[in-house]
């Protein structure tokens, strides 16, 4: 399967993908840490199959220091003893905050609780973010059929 398209290659795709770039530069440069942001966008992209975006965000998170088993275990952190509270919180959200169609209320107040334990509000703002940015990047990807496996670490930063 090839590429449908490239964003790049035609003026209003380039115009917007410079646009949704600069977009998710405000959640990079925010006070939430990378590995949350990577932690979030990769789980999210698990749910909505996107290869480009796992590929990517594997990446980043190995590029951070991130191990390979919790690299691995994202997938079913639930079930891992790797993740802190923290990171749980912010795991479950990401979930909840993808998986709208499947909850009847999207992000529970139960997992809003437990992010605001763990994180600030300029934190929390990013996180939401974060969710949403992954969500529409991961339909692009996937309405475009990126594939994954040569992204190279930094090229978006």
């Amino acid at each position: 399967m090839e590429s449908r398209i490239n964003l790049a290659d035609n003026e209003i795709g380039a115009k917007f993908a410079k646009r949704f770039g600069n977009a998710s530069l405000v959640i990079a440069q925010s006070p939430l840490s990378k590995t949350i942001q990577e932690l979030a966008s990769l789980r999210a992209s698990q749910i909505n199959g996107c290869g480009w975006c796992v590929d990517v965000h594997t990446k980043e998170l190995a590029a951070v220091g991130e191990s390979a088993t919790r690299i691995n275990l994202v997938a079913a952190w639930r079930e891992a003893t790797v993740f802190t509270a923290a990171e749980q919180a912010a795991l479950a959200f990401a979930e909840e905050g993808t998986r709208l169609a499947d909850a009847y209320h999207g992000v529970s107040d139960e997992t809003w609780e437990l992010v605001r334990e763990h994180y600030d509000e300029d934190q929390v703002i990013a996180l939401v973010g974060v969710v949403a940015m992954i969500n529409a990047a991961n339909r692009l990807g996937v309405i475009l059929h990126q594939q994954g496996g040569s992204y190279e670490v930094g090229t978006f930063g």
